[in-house]
């Protein structure tokens, strides 16, 4: 449903597993072997992946302001269990952090989620405020204050349900 470009650097990958489930027809495409392949997971994995998404999903929502879209569990306890090793370059001295199991999907979350942070950009990550959609977005505006995923869609709809409802009031 996002109209944006998507989010940059490692929070495309945080962006991608949020969106990986649409609220309003229900539809997850890690139902899919696609999906699945698409963040390098088996089937074991997906109980886990899930629950980190809806993770995601809550501290995307906290970003623009609204509350938890229902009870997950915190993000800081899931990305606790996520082994991080800290590299460093040796022609230039850089460090960064990287996740230490790669295939762990936690592991690559919180490496991403790190690199955003030292960027300043994790609080830009948002979810749609609209209840039918909480798709995850990179806000990209001077102030920072987007709201939605979409102004074609979930934008013109809010808007339009205010006007009905002005318009109601006003009779």
């Amino acid at each position: 449903m996002n109209d944006r470009a998507p989010a940059p650097g490692g929070l495309a990958l945080v962006e991608f597993l949020v969106n990986t489930l649409d609220i309003e027809t229900g539809a997850d495409s890690l139902d899919t072997a696609e999906g699945r392949a698409a963040l390098d997971l088996t089937e074991a994995d997906l109980a886990s992946a899930r629950e980190l998404r809806e993770s995601l999903r809550a501290a995307c929502l906290a970003h623009a302001g609204h509350p938890p879209h229902r009870a997950v569990t915190p993000l800081g306890e899931l990305l606790a269990q996520a082994p991080l090793l800290i590299t460093v370059d040796e022609r230039d001295g850089s460090a960064s952090l990287a996740p230490a199991r790669p295939a762990l999907l936690a592991s690559r979350v919180a490496a991403a989620i790190a690199e955003a942070i030292a960027a300043g950009t994790w609080l830009r990550l948002k979810a749609c405020e609209a209840p039918t959609c909480h798709w995850a977005y990179y806000d990209r505006s001077p102030a920072g204050r987007g709201r939605w995923c979409s102004m074609s869609v979930c934008g013109a709809r809010a808007k339009m349900r205010r006007y009905r409802a002005s318009a109601k009031d006003s009779r």
